[in-house]
């Protein structure tokens, strides 16, 4: 049975998802919009969030897993490889994948990514450098990417 706790934190409301002892969502929200059961796990993972966002982590340690097509998982593993503080473009993800052309589906699988922060996301860019489609906003976006330079 999936569980859910929110934690007010600096980019709006942090809502982490447990399924048994595994991480399965992670998102930014406005609003709660589930029962609230916080547990041991999801404050771990609140507080390596947070450690994060200091810019006092890189690397997260806790389990977790993503549900979704074996397209969208090639996209997210690719992301994982992503090193803190460099950005890859669409077009490079799909190349890494061995699909060249399908640098918009990589956005779309961008965009159902479950496990926003830990699995970055955030760190893909348009082909002209340019930061787009990031579900939590493109100013998220940008502050994410900022705070990584910042800390490398």
């Amino acid at each position: 049975m999936n569980k859910y706790a929110f934690y007010d934190f600096e980019l709006g409301i942090l809502k982490i998802g447990i399924n048994d002892k595994t991480v399965i969502e992670i998102s930014t929200e406005k609003q709660i919009d589930a029962d609230n059961e916080p547990s041991s796990l999801s404050d771990y993972v609140f507080e390596q969030v947070s450690e994060y966002l200091k810019g006092q982590r890189k690397f997260f340690d806790f389990p977790y897993e993503y549900c979704g097509t074996e397209f969208q998982k090639k996209v997210w593993d690719a992301l994982c490889e992503i090193p803190y503080g460099e950005t890859r473009t669409y077009k490079q993800i799909a190349t890494q994948i061995g699909n060249p052309k399908a640098s918009r589906a990589v956005g779309m699988a961008n965009n159902r990514n479950p496990i926003a922060i830990v699995v970055p996301c955030h760190r893909v860019i348009g082909s002209n450098g340019s930061l787009v489609g990031y579900a939590s906003g493109l100013d998220v976006k940008e502050f994410l990417l900022n705070l990584e330079l910042d800390n490398r």
